[in-house]
Formats: C-alpha cells, sequence, structure tokens
C-alpha cells in the first residue's frame, strides 16, 4: 500500500484518523469514503450503530477510467475527466455535510497507468483530496474485510471484481488469509484477442493458476463488486424472485448455469430494463458472466452469497478493535434503531425477556432474530396506524442491516407484522412469506402476537411487567401478573392474550403474584 508520508499514525490508513477512540462505542461519527475504481468513482458516507455502520448517502457515477488501459498504458482520457468532476462533486458534497475530510482510496485502474500518478497529482490540486492508491493484495485483503464487517463468522472465498482486476481472498475464523490479484476485470477482458473463444481460454487459464495458488475453496464463495450485483439482479429477474435485496442474495453453482444461458438467449437492451441495471453495468455482464461460469466451474463452491461490502467497509473494519468486532452486527444496528426512534428506548430489552418462555431451547441463530424483532417493536411507532404493520415489515425486509438472511429478514418482519395485526397481509407480501416454512411462519406469528401482547405494560425499562409460564405439554399458557400492575391488565390486553394463546393452540390462564 501507497501511505501518505504526512501520516504520523499509518494504522490509521487513508482516514488519517483514528474512528473508534472508543471501543464501548455504540454510535458511528458520519464518515466519508471514496473509492476511484477501473469502472465507477463512488462515495458512501457511513453513519449509525459503530459495529454495523448504515449509508447516509451513497452515489456512484460510472467513468470507465480503465477502458482502453490494456492497449494505451494510460487512464481512459474522457473517464479521467469524468472521475475528476465526480471528485469535485464529492468534496463539495462532503463540505456541505461538515464531514471530515473524505478518505478516497484508487485500485486497479489507477495503479497500473503510467499517468496515474500525474491524475493523483491533479486531483489533489484541484480538490484538496489525496489519493491512496493499494496493490492488488491490499484490495483483496479490504474487501474480504467488508464481509466480515457483515458477516463475522463468515468463512469461504471472497471474489472482488472490479472494471481492470478480481481478486481472490480466503476468510477463516475472522481472518484473512491467502490472497492474489489478477486482469480478469471486464474492461480488460474486452480487449483480449480471438473473440469469445479467446476470451474464455483466457479466463480458464488465469483462473487455473489462481487455483493452484490458492489451493482447494470448497467452502461458501462471497461475491463483491457492481458486475455480480448485476448479474445477481439478472437471476433475481429469471427467478422471479420476491425480495429484491441483493446483499446476503444466494445463488447455486446451478443457477449461474442457468442465469449464463439466459444473458445468453436474452436481448440485453430488454433485459436491462427488467432487471434494472444500467446500460453501462449491462455492456460488461457478459464478459463478468463468462469470468463467474469458469470460477464456479474452478472452485466448485457449496454456495454463493453477494455481498454488498467491500473495500469501503473494509477500510471501516480495519479501524475496529476487537471488542467492537466481536458485536453482533445485527443486534447493535437494533440498539441504534431502538435507541433512535422508540418511544421508549430500553424496553426492547425487557420484551425479550418477557417473550424468550414461548421460545424455549432455541438455537443462538434464531434468538438473535427474535431479540432483534423485540428491539425494533417500536421503531416504525411514526407511521399512520393503518399502515404500520406494512412500513414494520418494509422496514425489517428493506432496510440497510446486516447480519440477516433473506429468510430471517422475513421472519423479523412478519413478526413486526403480527405485532401490529392480527392477521397477515398475503395480498402484498405472500411471496415473501414463501422464504420461510410453515414451522418459521408459525414461530413468527407467535413472536409477533407475543410482542403485541407484552406492549400492552410498557412502563420502562427493567420494569417487572409480570412473566409468562408456557407448559407446551400441557397446552398452558399462563401469564404471572404482580398484583400491583393488575390495572394494565384490561379488556384489550386480555382480547391480546387470548390470541396469542390460540396460535399456541393452548389455553390462557392469568394469575396474581404479590
Amino acid at each position: 500500500m501507497t501511505l501518505r508520508p504526512e501520516l504520523e499514525h499509518p494504522e490509521w490508513g487513508p482516514f488519517g484518523r483514528p474512528l473508534f477512540n472508543d471501543p464501548s462505542a455504540r454510535a458511528l461519527s458520519r464518515v466519508g469514503v471514496v473509492d476511484v475504481g477501473s469502472n465507477s468513482v463512488r462515495l458512501v458516507v457511513f453513519d449509525g450503530a459503530a459495529r454495523s455502520p448504515a449509508y447516509f448517502y451513497n452515489e456512484k457515477i460510472m467513468c470507465a477510467l480503465g477502458a482502453g488501459l490494456s492497449d494505451t498504458g494510460r487512464l481512459n482520457p474522457e473517464g479521467r475527466q469524468r472521475a475528476l468532476n465526480a471528485l469535485r462533486r464529492f468534496e463539495h458534497l462532503a463540505r456541505g455535510m461538515d464531514l471530515p475530510p473524505l478518505s478516497v482510496v484508487a485500485t486497479a485502474a489507477v495503479r497500473d497507468a503510467e499517468d496515474g500518478p500525474d491524475f493523483c497529482a491533479e486531483v489533489l490540486r484541484e480538490t484538496g483530496l489525496k489519493i491512496w492508491v493499494i496493490d492488488g493484495e491490499e484490495e483483496a485483503r479490504l474487501s474480504a474485510q467488508g464481509v466480515l464487517l457483515g458477516w463475522p463468522g463468515a468463512y469461504g472465498l471472497i471474489c472482488d471484481i472490479g472494471g481492470s482486476s478480481m481478486e481472490l481472498a480466503e476468510i477463516s475464523g475472522g481472518q484473512v488469509g491467502r490472497r492474489v490479484t489478477s486482469p480478469l476485470g471486464p474492461l480488460k477482458l474486452r480487449d483480449v484477442k480471438g473473440g469469445r473463444r479467446g476470451r474464455k481460454a483466457h479466463i480458464k487459464t488465469v483462473l487455473e493458476d489462481l487455483s493452484a495458488r490458492m489451493g482447494p475453496q470448497r467452502d461458501r464463495l462471497f461475491l463483491v463488486g457492481g458486475s455480480w450485483r448485476a448479474i445477481a439482479r439478472i437471476d433475481m429477474t429469471r427467478r422471479g424472485y420476491p425480495l429484491k435485496v441483493l446483499h446476503e442474495y444466494r445463488m447455486t453453482t446451478r443457477s449461474v448455469r442457468e442465469t449464463a444461458a439466459y444473458i445468453e438467449q436474452s436481448d440485453l437492451d430488454s433485459l436491462r430494463g427488467e432487471a434494472g441495471v444500467s446500460s453501462a453495468r449491462m455492456a460488461l455482464v457478459p464478459y463478468a458472466i463468462d469470468v463467474l461460469s469458469r470460477l464456479v466451474r474452478t472452485f466448485k463452491p457449496k454456495d454463493i452469497a453477494i455481498s454488498s461490502y467491500g473495500i469501503r467497509e473494509g477500510l471501516l473494519y480495519e479501524q475496529m478493535p476487537q471488542k467492537l468486532r466481536d458485536r453482533d452486527p445485527l443486534i447493535e444496528a437494533c440498539y441504534f434503531s431502538e435507541a433512535k426512534d422508540a418511544r421508549m428506548p430500553g424496553f426492547g430489552k425487557t420484551l425479550f425477556r418477557f417473550v424468550m418462555p414461548l421460545f424455549p431451547r432455541v438455537p443462538q441463530t434464531q434468538m438473535r432474530l427474535i431479540k432483534a424483532a423485540c428491539l425494533l417493536h417500536d421503531v416504525s411507532w411514526r407511521a399512520h396506524p393503518d399502515y404500520r404493520a406494512d412500513v414494520c415489515f418494509d422496514l425489517a425486509t428493506r432496510a440497510n442491516m446486516g447480519g440477516m438472511k433473506h429468510s430471517e429478514r422475513v421472519f423479523v418482519g412478519l413478526a413486526l407484522q403480527h405485532r401490529y395485526r392480527n392477521k397477515r397481509d398475503d395480498a402484498r407480501f405472500g411471496a415473501m412469506y414463501g422464504l420461510l416454512d410453515e414451522k418459521q411462519q408459525k414461530q413468527a406469528e407467535i413472536l409477533g402476537k407475543a410482542m403485541r401482547f407484552g406492549a400492552m405494560f410498557v412502563m420502562k425499562a427493567d420494569a417487572d411487567m409480570g412473566q409468562l409460564n408456557w407448559q407446551p405439554n400441557k397446552k398452558r399458557l399462563e401469564l404471572i401478573l404482580p398484583r400491583e400492575v393488575q390495572p394494565l391488565y384490561g379488556e384489550v390486553a386480555q382480547a391480546r392474550l387470548m390470541s396469542l394463546a390460540q396460535s399456541l393452540g393452548a389455553e390462557g390462564t392469568v394469575s396474581l403474584r404479590d
């Protein structure tokens, strides 16, 4: 990595300052990162929970800096001007948001071009922004760390494709292992001689070499980069997939083959409109799908996951102390949302303890979803009562939160929907419910109705709101209520308890204690 010589503490990276002075901090001070790639220049401003930063602002401009680089050895002149204009705009936006100085990272095109240093000097002169140029292996490492930000326990192979390069890195046990870089970016592949046959032969040769260097990688394949996301959008379109969230979208080697055939047989202009892919990105898809097809044939991963997190998130993860890295990104995001938006911040944890007797011996993977739902149970209270249940479902299924599979998003969303309404909205969301089996749907309903009932006892965090005693063998649900809060158990609360008992197939009773 090329370090800026003026930095006193290189371990702070391109930020030039520590972002996480307090390992116990829950919130992240707003920070802006610019990624100058071979194909696009993107500004992301992060905000929100320290362990699970959200996109406060996100803008991408397609510049194609690396177009023609293989032939000329220089940055694309038109792309260079577009990139400079983009950086001027981003610097003005950052000042308007009162951000600290933007942190700018450049990858393959700038590092490979003979006029890359001149471009960096021009950017500094015109905008005051200093660019960090990172090498291929560092790019692979940062992309892998970005994946770890969203999946703390992830293991497998990271594949980050840009315009001019493609990087691989292995992750296991929260650490980044071997990593390699290659010239398999779509912009470079356009310049390979011999048409598609020559290109496919070139891809095969390069990937065989990468496989020899990386060794067997049969676990999960994480795909990072805009071209992979475009292919995922097309895969969603082909399948009629109901949840249009790219992060954590899953594919199989078979679906890659089927989507490759689908792309080859389709009119690209029509497909672009159907899938919502930009024309500049769609022009690169035929090259990227050839790489992906050979990639999965070479490494034979057990499954494939799309990651929206990459270099930019990896830069944040780089600075996180281990104590912060060890936190669950989903739960941290939910704590942050509750503190910011709930009427009674802190009550979610009390509600979680209240409903847990209904879910004895659930695995940790399920327990964290129950906790997430409880923390989010009240954050949409400002929505109109007639639409609150739907707003909750949209929040869980579409929000910018990491640490959740698509089926888990639907589980939390369905539970929150039942928090505000007894019946689900099959007409609008029925296709998404299908991502859960019947048992999971029933569990979400029970959780939602338990939260709906428990919310009747809202007072304050850590209040004694009684307890539920669930005896599944006897099909008996007992509410043990402190005598002093008995006035809270009115007609509506009674109706909600009976509705919960009915979902459990149980009889509901109430006992008082002194």
